[in-house]
């Protein structure tokens, strides 16, 4: 593995662990040449997944996209950054399990949703307030009644202004 520090072409193994619920290992490795440390993750391969974006256009499934939207919505919020990474991985496990090839990104942003539900209602409102387009005051009070009561968020058809 290479030194992200000095570039050397290799490194030793300084520990490993099994992270992700096993479907990934987590390596501290160690530069001979620079003695820095650094951390590398093994993943199967797997095949690519791509979404399909609201203007038609496809791209890769970025889980660190994934991750940004949730780490804004529960920003100053009791949530660990595990806690975000677990929801992540989920939501890419379902992705690769359940859906299409190429799931719309409003089927990506109803799972986040689902998922900021059960996190943190708070996160959960602040992330619908972007991802439904709230334009006044009306629809947060709305998403919020609906949330204190118990209402399942519906996962929207499939249309031509789906969120990208």
């Amino acid at each position: 593995m290479k030194c992200p520090a000095c570039g050397h072409e290799d490194s030793r193994v300084a520990d490993s662990r099994v992270c992700d619920d096993g479907a990934a290992v987590r390596r501290r490795r160690e530069c001979p040449e620079c003695g820095k440390r650094f951390t590398t993750y093994e993943r199967p391969g797997e095949t690519r997944l791509f979404v399909v974006k609201k203007d038609g256009r496809r791209e890769a499934f970025d889980r660190d996209k994934v991750l940004q939207g949730l780490s804004k919505a529960c920003e100053k919020r009791p949530v660990s950054r595990e806690t975000l990474e677990a929801a992540v991985d989920e939501i890419e496990r379902r992705l690769r399990d359940e859906l299409a090839e190429e799931p719309p990104t409003s089927e990506i942003g109803a799972m986040v949703m689902e998922k900021l539900k059960e996190i943190d209602p708070v996160a959960f409102v602040r992330f619908a307030s972007v991802y439904k387009e709230f334009r006044d005051t009306d629809s947060f009070l709305k998403e919020i009644a609906d949330l204190r009561l118990g209402n399942a968020y519906e996962v929207p058809a499939a249309t031509t202004d789906e969120q990208s």
